[in-house]
């Protein structure tokens, strides 16, 4: 009995019972639609952090004041402005060290013709746009030049340009920040949120000296809120550390056991532990969803057996006109392969299916993979063969004269 012939009777005893053929592959349907649809929910949350952490820059420090105290009071991290522009500029020429951005910043009233927004500013330098890998979508970026003189020019946020012009263009245009006229000269590509949540399209980006002269106002000249760093490369990023440290508690002089005036840290190691983070939670959700395989894997096993004790007269006629334990085998085994092949083509037609409703829906990104779609049909054939073993080798180990007799 060649294998087309046992094809064609595999699918012949299915067909003669659809009603439960299809109640059997539905445990497989379900099960591959939750797998895929998990998956891509899961990858799709990975996938949006990696945007978020490819829009921050590469391989990023960034340094903050640090905590201080003050008649045996303790304060919180940047309570104290310990961190200035000349600092940055100490760091910038390290050798570890590709470019450093000191800022500044604060909330602003801005106002433009009829129309007020409040939101976040910051001073900063031409830098800063690389380090933190920002895009100019019109227009340009201010210059050194502006930073020197501290003219008032501004680069706004894609979200900050649509709530005071609407559909006018901005460039050229002046605004009212603090009631001082500023001249726009870029609107920003958007970025979307960043790992805390905070819209980075909200923002108005002007030159360090121009905020911290005109518009933020500052008790200790030259300070800033923050600078970010970026390290010639991701391998030196621990050098670039280190030397930044030792650099600042020279400058600082703090000597011997004393606590640094600022902290060190690594935004690529936290955006790393985010992506790993997301990554796993993207394989728990596909292992959960793998469940509903099993279950169904189990309800094929106890139809098929049922399909066994339904067959036995029949398998007693087939063995005694020639055909063989291994075509008996052979057979129950491709129904129950069949099963789960045929449920999980559906799975995962229905899987992409909710996986495009949600994302439309929801607004909430999904990721759909050739991979994701093969580790399904993986999973669907490795459970056809493993809980359809145990029907077809009991089919097949009958003795065809007491199956003859069976009634």
């Amino acid at each position: 009995m060649n294998l087309l012939i046992i094809i064609t009777e595999s699918f012949r005893a299915l067909r003669l019972n659809r009603l439960r053929t299809g109640l059997t592959m539905l445990g497989m349907i379900i099960g591959v639609a939750a797998v895929v649809l998990m998956l891509s929910i899961g990858q799709g949350a990975q996938a949006n952090i990696n945007n978020t952490i490819a829009s921050m820059g590469s391989h990023l420090l960034i340094v903050v004041p640090g905590a201080t105290s003050s008649g045996g009071l303790r304060f919180g991290l940047g309570s104290v402005k310990t961190l200035t522009a000349a600092d940055a500029q100490a760091i910038a020429e390290l050798p570890s060290v590709e470019a450093t951005a000191p800022v500044v910043s604060g909330i602003a009233q801005f106002s433009y013709g009829a129309n007020n927004w409040s939101t976040s500013i910051s001073g900063v330098t031409p830098d800063y746009f690389t380090v933190s890998n920002w895009v100019i979508e019109r227009g340009d970026i201010f210059s050194e030049a502006d930073v020197r003189s501290a003219t008032r020019v501004a680069v706004l946020g894609k979200i900050t340009a649509e709530n005071l012009f609407g559909t006018e263009d901005p460039i050229g245009k002046t605004l009212r920040i603090s009631n001082r006229p500023f001249l726009v000269v870029g609107v920003l590509a958007a970025k979307g949120q960043s790992l805390s949540g905070r819209d980075q399209d909200d923002n108005v980006l002007i030159p360090l000296t121009t905020a911290q002269r005109q518009v933020l106002g500052n008790q200790f000249p030259g300070s800033i809120n923050l600078m970010l760093v970026q390290a010639k490369s991701a391998e030196m990023m621990e050098e670039a550390e280190q030397e930044i440290t030792r650099l600042l508690r020279q400058r600082h002089r703090i000597t011997g056991k004393m606590e640094n005036d600022f902290t060190v840290r690594n935004l690529t190691a936290l955006a790393a532990v985010a992506s790993t983070t997301a990554k796993i939670m993207a394989w728990m959700l596909g292992a959960i969803a793998s469940i509903s395989l099993l279950v169904g894997g189990i309800g094929i096993m106890n139809i098929m057996l049922v399909s066994v004790t339904e067959r036995t007269r029949e398998i007693g006629i087939r063995m005694a006109i020639g055909a063989s334990q291994r075509a008996i085998l052979t057979q129950f085994l491709l129904e129950a392969l069949m099963i789960c092949i045929l449920g999980g083509i559906t799975g995962v037609a229905l899987g992409i299916t909710c996986a495009w409703a949600i994302s439309q829906i929801a607004d909430m990104p999904v990721v759909i993979t050739l991979s994701m779609i093969g580790l399904a049909f993986t999973f669907v054939s490795i459970i056809g063969v493993f809980f359809g073993f145990y029907p077809a080798k009991k089919a097949a180990s009958l003795k065809p004269v007491e199956a003859l007799r069976y009634e």
